[in-house]
């Protein structure tokens, strides 16, 4: 698990803006990023996501008004957020949202990519999308830092 070098920029604040749906989170070196909860539910570094191996990743569909539910602290290495549609799995490394961070464009730009090659959508009512069954939970703020 990544986030454990002691050269790694550390999160200094974390904020969830429930409106907007992003995470903002600023680090030790200056660094300051805005994740929208779907980036981050799509990029989600479980296994259900990613797989056990190179080409066992599964494309995330349908996820454009997942919110995130409550995001607790793991240790002192990460955060382990609960989305709307029931995903838990995935803790989130400091150094892996650093790194989200700084690439979040073309991580962006190749999720939309692989999105439209497989013909699906990020909405969750379209074809190709997912359907949630049931309705989101409200948000709370496990982590004791959260913003609106």
């Amino acid at each position: 698990m990544s986030g454990l070098s002691p050269d790694s920029p550390r999160p200094t604040e974390i904020t969830l803006h429930t409106e907007s749906r992003v995470l903002e989170i600023a680090f030790s070196d200056g660094s300051t990023f805005r994740l929208p909860y779907e980036f981050l539910r799509v990029h989600s570094p479980s296994a259900e996501v990613r797989g056990h191996g190179p080409g066992q990743e599964q494309l995330q569909v349908g996820k454009r008004d997942v919110t995130i539910v409550s995001a607790e602290p793991v240790g002192h290495y990460g955060l382990q957020p609960t989305f709307s549609d029931g995903h838990s799995t995935g803790i989130y490394s400091w150094d892996l949202l650093y790194e989200l961070g700084m690439n979040q464009d073309q991580l962006w730009a190749q999720y939309l990519e692989r999105l439209q090659a497989a013909e699906a959508s990020r909405d969750p009512s379209a074809p190709g999308g997912a359907t949630e069954s049931r309705p989101a939970a409200p948000v709370e703020h496990g982590c004791g830092r959260h913003g609106h």
